[in-house]
């Protein structure tokens, strides 16, 4: 089968379940990331011959992708601050707005150099590695409950030449606290979205994402932000500081949660002007 032909086959297949604009992007993404067929070759090179292991391997990415499982799956990679990371099912996918918590942070430490940073719940460790590529001095630890998480964060921080500091730690034991130390800055997008919005997520996202990285209970909805504040009374530096992503209706109550535990805390805004991310500073 011709190029041409299989791409707009491709393409048609897509169209059935996702909307032509962005079926039209996962085309070509998937065209060039495994057949190494950019936009302009499909252009140029409309009678260029697909051969058979290749069909069968864009036919099988075809078969993934119409079940509604993200495009980064299937080719294995998220980019994220211009930096490439793996993923996988073990992982969530990184996002645009958790960029924009990044950029918080490293707007910060220009004005407050800091020494130390901790990131809670680090998945594929996009958050801290991205962090640790733009200020190589700064001493990062990573901690995450999944095994399997860690072993993709450790294969990233190895790939892109990330010096960090990984421990598997179920940090909604207080008892494990005593292990990790004290920091400067204190960085999480922790699991929050209550059970009860399931039903109303994306398939790509319920049935693929680790729901552990996800979900909380209904009743405990702010738990990680609770376990976060009472972290840092404890374990943060004078004048330490935290960044944390939450749920765009939620911003407020977690704002409140900090502020009535002794920090001073503000809501920012992603750039679709939703209340995304919480800044407290504990001032001593």
């Amino acid at each position: 089968m011709f190029l041409k032909e299989f791409h707009r086959f491709f393409l048609e297949e897509l169209k059935l379940v996702y909307e032509a604009p962005e079926a039209s992007a996962i085309t070509y993404m998937i065209f060039e990331q495994l057949a190494g067929i950019d936009r302009q070759a499909v252009i140029t090179q409309p009678n260029h011959p697909i051969e058979m292991a290749m069909q069968q391997q864009l036919q099988n990415a075809l078969q993934r992708l119409k079940q509604m499982e993200p495009v980064q799956y299937v080719i294995g990679y998220a980019w994220f601050c211009n930096l490439r990371f793996k993923v996988s099912p073990a992982v969530l996918v990184p996002r645009p707005e958790t960029e924009e918590l990044v950029n918080e942070v490293l707007q910060y430490l220009k004005m407050h150099p800091s020494q130390t940073l901790l990131d809670v719940g680090t998945g594929s460790g996009c958050i801290p590695i991205s962090i640790k590529n733009k200020l190589p001095a700064l001493k990062v630890t990573a901690i995450d409950v999944s095994e399997e998480a860690l072993e993709v964060a450790i294969e990233n921080a190895v790939s892109l030449g990330a010096d960090i500091h990984f421990m598997k730690t179920n940090f909604l034991e207080e008892a494990n606290w005593n292990n990790l130390g004290t920091f400067d800055l204190i960085v999480s997008n922790p699991p929050y979205i209550p059970e009860i919005e399931l039903e109303s997520l994306h398939k790509n996202v319920t049935s693929f994402e680790p729901h552990l990285a996800l979900f909380v209970p209904d009743n405990k909805r702010f738990i990680f932000y609770e376990k976060i504040a009472a972290f840092g009374l404890e374990h943060l530096s004078a004048s330490g500081c935290i960044f944390m992503e939450t749920h765009e209706d939620f911003a407020k109550e977690v704002q409140s949660l900090f502020s009535d535990s002794g920090y001073d805390a503000i809501i920012k805004k992603d750039f679709f002007e939703k209340q995304r991310m919480v800044i407290a500073t504990l001032y001593r």
